[in-house]
């Protein structure tokens, strides 16, 4: 999804002139996941006794279904709101960010918050303990209650002209790229295999005519990449064999990529 903010147009990025396969691309619930599963630090909207908004810094963890849990003190303003009115919203933005932060990804999540029994208490306390270090401090204090909010809307920004919404249905399916924050791998393969990248965007990506190219995106599915060619600048992107399973499978799946580039 794009918006037209009413600016001077770019010139159209030269097409492909060979077929490029269609590379799936994480869903906007994958995404939401996949932010939510790189922090533990949110923002947190809640409702002050006069109706007016209450914004604040909050650490949480998540439920096996990506409810956030929050661990809260009635001593904080955003705590006697949720022990009032659990109508609520976070936002998660990407970590360190680089760059424009408004170009970074983040998501909001809304719904209401509710204190949980029986199993789901004892789940949300063990989740609020592994992720968040410090918890062990204070989550015996006595003015401080778990809160867990029942996710009724998803909305996902990934910068500049990329949104979209959930259902909170697919958000609870939905899993994190275990691929994470790539920022790190992308800059090894733009600063090590620059020729691979050349590979695969003038066999793969539809663009022989290529004459550099920088990878600009990394997930579970593949890479984009920032094409140059004698008719311009061009985006493509190309896909994995299989889908990464872990973190440490984007190298092999990098290196089966080339292979396979190269061999085309």
């Amino acid at each position: 999804m794009s918006a037209d903010h009413g600016g001077p147009r770019a010139a159209a990025p030269p097409p492909p002139l060979t077929p490029v396969p269609d590379v799936p691309r994480p869903t906007a619930a994958e995404e939401a996941r996949t932010l939510m599963a790189s922090t533990n630090v949110a923002t947190l909207a809640t409702l002050s006794d006069d109706g007016s908004p209450w914004a604040s810094l909050v650490t949480f963890a998540t439920l096996t279904g990506g409810a956030p849990v929050l661990f809260v003190s009635t001593l904080a303003e955003h705590g006697r709101n949720l022990q009032r009115d659990g109508r609520s919203s976070i936002v998660v933005a990407q970590p360190s960010p680089s760059g424009d932060p408004l170009a970074a990804g983040r998501v909001t999540l809304a719904g209401t918050a509710h204190r949980p029994e029986g199993a789901e208490a004892d789940a949300a306390r063990a989740a609020y303990l592994t992720g968040v270090d410090e918890a062990d401090m204070f989550i015996s204090f006595s003015d401080f209650s778990l809160y867990v909010i029942a996710v009724e809307r998803v909305r996902w920004v990934g910068g500049y002209g990329r949104m979209d919404s959930a259902t909170p249905a697919d958000y609870a399916a939905a899993e994190p790229d275990p691929v994470g924050d790539a920022r790190g791998a992308i800059a090894h393969l733009n600063a090590d295999h620059a020729d691979a990248l050349l590979a695969m965007a003038q066999a793969l990506g539809g663009h022989p005519d290529a004459t550099a190219a920088r990878c600009t995106g990394a997930d579970r599915y593949g890479l984009d990449l920032s094409v140059d060619t004698p008719r311009g600048r061009a985006v493509t992107r190309v896909g994995f064999a299989e889908p990464v399973t872990t973190r440490d499978g984007l190298r092999s799946a990098a290196v089966e990529l080339t292979r396979r580039a190269r061999s085309s």
